[in-house]
């Protein structure tokens, strides 16, 4: 479900709200939202790509090959991406949107569990002693929350200005772009895969895809920020 939450999350929450954001900035010159609309979410996806891509070179490269640099690799990947999350979060809070707070911190906490949880795993398999991966671990705990008040605290800095207010709708964007990409290059794939795996074992005729119980999964997690801002007034007039 945390799949369909992430994609939902980004397509029908933190995108519509950005885009709105940015109408409300931009006022009264709709016409010239178009380009930071695209440009925003390309670029945040293209961060995360670029994250990754550095990371995973870093790691392969021979002269980087030792256990300690690698270890400290993923874990700055890690924290990139729970930083990106955090940007995520604190301009959802300059919204004044209960609902769209709520979801965005909900659709974060659900791949960043495993994702903690995925780090002290391999950390302690690789050998590390206990406090160099509790340290490890609080660095990855404290990017989120700090890029989250650094990103609020700056939004809100100027008040109700429009440049502030476009800003706000150009890191939503932004962070929109960045769970995209996580939810369509890490997530859906490897659903996808574990997926493909079970059939093979089960049934060879249908090896590829989704079983029926990870599809409805997928669909009601996608669905579910839809419904929960179902009905609710933004009140943007206000």
């Amino acid at each position: 479900m945390k799949q369909g939450l992430l994609l939902g999350t980004a397509l029908t929450v933190i995108i519509p709200e950005g885009i709105l954001t940015l109408i409300k900035g931009y006022a009264p010159h709709y016409e010239a939202i178009d380009k930071p609309i695209g440009i925003s979410l390309v670029l945040g996806f293209l961060f995360m790509l670029l994250v990754d891509q550095i990371a995973s070179y870093a790691s392969s490269s021979p002269e980087n090959s030792s256990s300690k640099r690698l270890n400290w690799t993923t874990t700055l990947g890690l924290v990139v991406h729970a930083a990106a999350d955090g940007v995520a979060l604190g301009a959802a809070a300059t919204t004044n949107q209960t609902d769209v707070e709520v979801i965005v911190f909900l659709a974060i906490m659900l791949h960043k569990a495993p994702a903690a949880f995925g780090l002290v795993t391999y950390l302690l398999h690789e050998g590390l002693e206990r406090n160099t991966v509790r340290k490890h671990l609080i660095i990855f705990a404290f990017s989120a929350p700090v890029t989250s008040i650094v990103t609020f605290i700056g939004l809100q800095h100027r008040g109700g200005s429009m440049d502030t207010i476009g800003a706000t709708g150009i890191a939503m964007l932004f962070s929109a772009g960045t769970f995209l990409y996580v939810a369509t290059i890490h997530v859906l794939p490897e659903v996808t895969s574990l997926g493909g795996h079970e059939h093979s074992s089960s049934d060879n005729s249908n090896k590829n895809g989704f079983s029926k119980k990870e599809l409805l999964f997928l669909v009601i997690g996608a669905l579910m920020p839809l419904l929960l801002t179902l009905g609710h007034n933004h009140g943007h007039g206000h």
